[in-house]
């Protein structure tokens, strides 16, 4: 029997194997589960055939509603499919899944399974989505390892072709898809000879064929009838489970490992089992081995097969011994007496008459670390003397007390080597370590497993790198805790968490720095010295930073420090053949991207070991004291909730704290990222004040608002720390007798020099921004706490004009401040330039995706307040329903302001006291004007208050919705041209007073850079793996056919004023509004990075690429054209030349043939030039 063994993740294994069983692929992207349909598109893309000799379809749908849909028709017409998705999407096609159920299909969904949005959303792991489903009828099968995935997703399409009915194959979002393990998988020919051609061909038999097989189906039934065709169903099940034996039986023989329904681990003889399934089951055999070696009786239950749930096949595996019974559920269901396996387990052995007591408990809830003392902890809990079902492990429950108590001193010894790398959102070196691990695999022969945890941002996040390698396959699927080797990409990092805590005594510490010894042992905390002294831990040192700048690698520094870990552990392998494999893996890696990035990486390999050094641990450190030196910012809320999260500490928040803050429903308090103060940064700016010339260009610009031009009076001026009064005297009308300065945030800055690119006196040869060593300017961050916190903005004394400039929304505060966006970011400087222009008036609706995830990651917010108290009000509704969530918003804030209309009519028509009645008027007149509403309103609430007409007081029921609210519908092109563009058509169709922006980066941003309908034709994107061929969605158009709607397309770095005068013209108008705002983004894969987001900007405009416009309705009852364009007459020559800049594009002559992309880009052209005319055409 041919076997291999490879190292792979769970989601690849899945795709691997599912790719030989289907003729199409429906899919949509969602995290976790996206990587399982881009592999599958990659192999498409590879021409790799299938069992049947074809390459599979691969069809991207606007939703997962369409994927499921797809799947549908595909299996309707005989074709073999599957899908692959997670959470929210998964319940998107449960009205599908019971279409396939009720009609015999062999659909096979494979679900990376993930948290559902409820008080929040998770991108991460745990049960309630495929508990969601449970109730289709569809077959469920589980697997707990990324070994079982790449047995049973074989088991899972055999099943569903042999039986004729849909199979949900499952696993842990995250803790089992992403993780990479060394499995044996065998070879492709020996599951294709057990493969039932004859139902293969039976199920073809019965598709739906008008020459063949003209029959009807989905009809319409009646009371009559409907109950007894669904029980006619029953004997279906039966055979699925008799069906699901078999292959289960067949995987056994062909792989030697075990499968079953449920298969037991543990003592034959136990009176405590756990019953359990997915990635935890792994865990729990390693504490029944290590528990049994102290004589405990104990024992574990996997479930494989959880739909059909087979009463005989669990009782046939449950000792006779057995008294105690603790059953865990991933998920929690509200009001419920229990989750559900639990019930299952419950009323089987009810029905069965055994004298077993069984206890329910709740675990691992959006990926919640379980270790090895939890499951500890649930075997002691089961012989303690008080129990009760409902129980929660791995938290604090300080509030309904259900938690149970755990030994933190238990640890299961592992005999394997551990690693524990920490990085920098997007600086590699998670990339790096994927690299590692594989190459460990592969090179060594030893057993490996690396698992990455990381927050929702894209970049800028902290991240951690679990490794573990051994001679013994590897079940420890929990978090590192006892590391031979810690490495850390930041030195910032040093002051904020606590990385040796889960170092091993003896371990090896390796910290990139650009600090010398001296300088760094000056400010090293503590309480790292301590550790490194007190483990006896050796210390070594690199400066990475400066390498990769040396080489051109910019920020990245994974592969220098991968380098320094392959050469500070020779016990691994020789440094000579690590430095050929990591040479090997980055040619592989980086080879799309031309010979220059593989050699660019080849010299950081080189350069990994140059500049390594040992730093001298003091043994005389072991008397300091460990204790972490807090810096308190005074915010209760900030320093007892969102730092400890911050300093990866939130698994200790109790859940008393949830209550205690008011955040028990999702919500979260603005005022917080400012705080933050990461000091992520290499490089910040430094402002030479001697060349501005006061444009406000830098604050502009900025993504991140960590730059701004400030206005300060002598007072203000006064009170600001001494290096803060190096000012300029304030140049423009309405700023005489104030001094101006640039003040730069260096610690929330995140070093992307958008701001140095664009300085408008840089440009002209003065140098008035430089990137400098963000060491040296952190003291910078004294004076933007006064002068971005304590100094008055001062718009109010501008003049009307100078407002819709650059110069003067310089000098306006922003509303959104310190996002957690990629550095560079294209989209939040349209986010930070609206809050600006309208912030304290902003009711919006945010549709789920990259700008979901910069304004509301638990618990940071970039949302601000000001002195008044007013600021951004923001919900996230769901991915899909972003348009109608805003337009409800919108149709509540009219509804209320109706009725306070019709009760403040009536009163003055009844007869009110006059200055009432005046203030009524008043109030009347001015309702769209909101600046006046400032002063209107409160001055009406005191004399409704003091009025003797006692019905006009109804109105103060309304008292905070009589001034009108800025109602904002935001999102990315995914949402907008797809998932919820149906939604997005029917706001836009009516006539409600909506502001739609849309941040156009042209592919799922968030998800990892998916094609959608606006990616441009020749565009590489995951899902068009060789080149997109359709065109991009004319969205503008297709709004503009409405005739009531206002819209525009703009970029910022193309044509600020325009784009001021879009946004500003979008919300006056009385109606729907539909602004696409061209967002460069990271996966874009800009030459030179995102610093010259803005200069892509000019040149996508220039060419004809993304052209900008304004078509406002209210044109034409002025007898003028509806349309305005904001640029000159694209010049399509330069058309290729601009997206050959870009690495989405350029990749395309090596990944098809050059005369491919040539036709390809040319067909991209015409269909810029055509969407264009069109426009143009119907505004003119």
């Amino acid at each position: 029997m041919k076997k291999k063994m490879v190292s792979v993740d769970g989601n690849t294994a899945a795709s691997l194997g599912s790719y030989n069983y289907i003729e199409v692929a429906g899919i949509y992207p969602i995290t976790p589960s996206s990587p399982m349909a881009e592999n599958v598109d990659v192999y498409a893309s590879q021409n790799r055939k299938n069992f049947f000799g074809s390459v599979v379809k691969v069809s991207e749908m606007q939703s997962e509603a369409g994927a499921a849909g797809a799947v549908h028709g595909v299996l309707q017409a005989g074709g073999l499919a599957a899908t692959y998705t997670a959470s929210q999407g998964l319940l998107l096609m449960l009205p599908n899944i019971y279409k396939w159920v009720g009609e015999f299909l062999p659909a096979v969904l494979h679900v990376s399974a993930r948290s559902l949005a409820t008080r929040s959303l998770s991108i991460f792991g745990d049960h309630q989505d495929i508990y969601a489903a449970r109730q289709t009828g569809v077959a469920m099968i589980c697997s707990n390892s990324v070994q079982d995935i790449a047995d049973l997703t074989n088991v899972a399409h055999l099943l569903a072709i042999d039986a004729s009915y849909p199979v949900l194959h499952f696993f842990d979002g995250f803790r089992t898809s992403h993780e990479i393990q060394n499995v044996e998988m065998l070879d492709d020919g020996e599951w294709k000879k057990v493969l039932p051609m004859d139902k293969v061909e039976a199920f073809r038999q019965r598709a739906l064929n008008p020459h063949t097989h003209p029959v009807t189906r989905g009809g319409a039934e009646n009371d009559d009838i409907y109950f007894q065709g669904r029980e006619a169903q029953n004997k279906k099940v039966e055979e699925v489970l008799d069906t699901a034996i078999k292959y289960f039986d067949v995987a056994s023989k062909l792989t030697g490992r075990h499968y079953a329904p449920f298969v037991y681990y543990g003592d034959k003889n136990a009176d405590r089992i756990i019953i359990a399934m997915g990635s935890v089951t792994e865990t729990i055999t390693e504490v029944i081995d290590d528990l049994s070696k102290q004589g405990e009786k104990i024992g574990l239950v996997k479930v494989h097969l959880y739909r059909p749930f087979s009463a005989k096949h669990l009782l046939d595996v449950l000792p006779k011994s057995v008294r105690t019974i603790a059953v865990l559920d991933r998920t929690k269901e509200a009001g419920s007496p229990g989750e559900p396996l639990y019930q299952d387990v419950s009323t089987v052995l009810k029905a069965a008459g055994l004298d077993v007591e069984v206890l329910g408990g709740r675990y691992g809830l959006s990926s919640k670390d379980t270790q090895p003392k939890d499951m500890k902890a649930v075997f002691d809990f089961m012989k303690a003397d008080n129990r009760w079902s409902g129980f929660t492990v791995s938290i604090i429950d300080d509030v309904t007390h259900l938690s149970i108590p755990v030994d933190d001193n238990y640890h299961i010894k592992g005999e394997y080597t551990s690693c524990l790398f920490y990085g920098l959102g997007s600086d590699g070196t998670v990339s790096a370590n994927k690299s590692s691990i594989k190459i460990i695999g592969d090179a060594t022969g030893q057993y490996a497993q690396a698992y990455f945890a990381y927050d929702s941002r894209k970049a800028g996040g902290v991240t951690r790198s679990h490794l573990r390698f051994g001679n013994k396959p590897i079940h420890s699927s929990y978090y590192v805790q006892n590391a031979d080797f810690v490495s850390c990409s930041i030195d910032s990092y040093l002051f904020k968490f606590d990385m040796l805590k889960n170092a091993k005594k003896g371990a090896k510490f390796l910290l990139n720095t650009d600090m010398d010894d001296e300088t760094l042992l000056k400010v090293m905390p503590n309480r790292v010295k301590y550790q490194l002294a007190s483990k006896n831990i050796k210390f070594f040192v690199i400066n990475a930073n400066k390498i990769a700048e040396e080489v051109g690698m910019g920020r990245h520094t994974n592969t220098i420090l991968q380098a320094s870990f392959f050469y500070l552990c020779p016990e691994i392998m020789p440094y000579d053949e690590a430095n050929k494999w990591m040479k090997k893996f980055a040619e592989k890696s980086y080879s799309k991207k031309g010979q220059e990035v593989v050699e660019m990486n080849w010299k950081a390999i080189d350069a990994g070991t140059e500049g390594l050094r040992e730093v001298k641990v003091d043994p005389a450190w072991k008397e300091l004291s460990p204790k972490a030196e807090v810096v308190l910012t005074g915010d209760d809320y900030f320093d007892n909730y969102v730092a400890i999260i911050g300093n990866l500490d939130g698994d200790n928040l109790p859940v008393s704290k949830f209550l205690e803050y008011e955040l028990a429903d999702g919500t979260m308090n603005n005022d917080i990222t400012f705080k933050e103060k990461r000091s992520i940064a290499d490089k910040t700016p430094l402002w030479h004040k001697e060349n501005c010339i006061q444009c406000n260009q830098c604050g502009f610009v900025c993504p991140h608002a960590t730059i701004r031009p400030v206005l300060m009076d002598d007072e203000e001026l006064a009170k600001a720390p001494e290096f803060a009064r190096d000012t300029l005297d304030a140049i423009g009308p309405g700023l005489q007798g104030l001094k101006f300065r640039i003040q730069i945030s260096t610690r929330n800055c995140v070093g992307c020099g958008l701001c140095v690119a664009e300085c408008l006196a840089n440009k002209n040869g003065k140098i008035a921004l430089e990137m400098v060593d963000a060491k040296t300017q952190f003291h910078q961050q004294e004076a933007a706490d006064y002068l971005f916190k304590h100094v008055t903005y001062k718009a109010d004394r501008l003049p009307a004009a100078m407002l819709n400039t650059v110069k003067g929304i310089g000098f306006m505060m922003p509303y959104m401040e310190v996002s957690g966006a990629c550095a560079g970011c294209g989209e939040t400087p349209y986010y930070r330039l609206v809050s600006q222009l309208f912030g304290k008036d902003m009711l919006v609706a945010n549709a789920t995706g990259c700008s979901s995830i910069y304004s509301a990651s638990t618990p940071l917010t970039p949302f601000c307040t000001d002195k008044e108290g007013q600021g951004i009000a923001w919900a996230n509704s769901l991915f899909e329903d972003n348009a109608e969530f805003g337009y409800g918003m919108r149709i509540a804030t009219d509804v209320k302001l109706r009725h306070a209309v019709e009760i403040l009519t009536a009163a003055k028509e009844r007869g009110v006291e006059e200055a009432l009645a005046l203030k009524i008027d008043e109030y009347l007149t001015n309702m769209r004007d909101r600046q006046a509403m400032r002063k209107i309103v409160p001055e009406l609430v005191n004399l409704i208050k003091e009025s003797k007409d006692e019905q006009v007081k109804e109105v103060l029921v309304y008292e905070r919705d009589l001034a009108d609210k800025s109602v904002w519908i935001i999102g990315g092109d995914g949402w907008a041209y797809d998932i919820g563009y149906g939604g997005l058509d029917h706001v836009i169709a009516n006539e409600e007073d909506v502001n739609i922006l849309v941040l156009d980066t042209e592919v799922y941003s968030n998800t990892g850079g998916q094609s959608s309908k606006s990616s441009q034709t020749g565009s590489i994107a995951k899902f068009t793996a060789g080149g997109k061929i359709t065109a991009k969605k004319n969205l503008a158009l297709i709004a503009m056919s409405y005739g009531n709607v206002y819209v525009a397309q703009i970029a910022l770095g193309a044509n600020p004023l325009a784009s001021i005068k879009a946004i500003k013209e979008a919300e006056s108008y009385p109606g729907p509004s539909l602004i696409i705002a061209y967002s460069p983004c990271a996966t874009h894969g800009i030459k030179g990075g995102l610093s010259n987001s803005h200069r892509q900007e000019r040149l996508a405009v220039e060419c004809g690429y993304f052209p900008i416009f304004r078509y406002d309705p209210r044109n034409l009852a002025a007898g003028k054209p509806a349309l305005t364009i904001d640029c000159k007459e694209p010049d399509y020559s330069k058309f290729k030349e601009f997206v050959m800049t870009e690495t989405r594009f350029s990749q395309l002559p090596h990944i098809t043939s050059p005369e491919a992309a040539d036709e390809l880009l040319t067909k991209s052209a015409n269909y810029a030039k055509d969407r264009f005319e069109r426009i143009k055409k119907f505004g003119l």
